[in-house]
């Protein structure tokens, strides 16, 4: 288990923050595109379930 004596410390991450700090924002906006792309996919195959299905 990891110890900061301060929350700059906790931030700066012992050097690494850039490293540890880009990779966690680079898998969040990741994370919310999907999100956003798996809804935008469900809509689309939701549209096309009740196209075929009036036909």
């Amino acid at each position: 288990m990891m110890h900061w004596g301060s929350w700059s410390a906790f931030f700066s991450m012992g050097g690494y923050a850039f490293y540890v700090w880009f990779s966690f924002g680079i898998t969040a906006v990741s994370l919310f595109i999907e999100v956003i792309a798996l809804r935008n996919r469900r809509s689309e195959a939701i549209r096309l379930s009740r196209l075929l299905a009036q036909n």
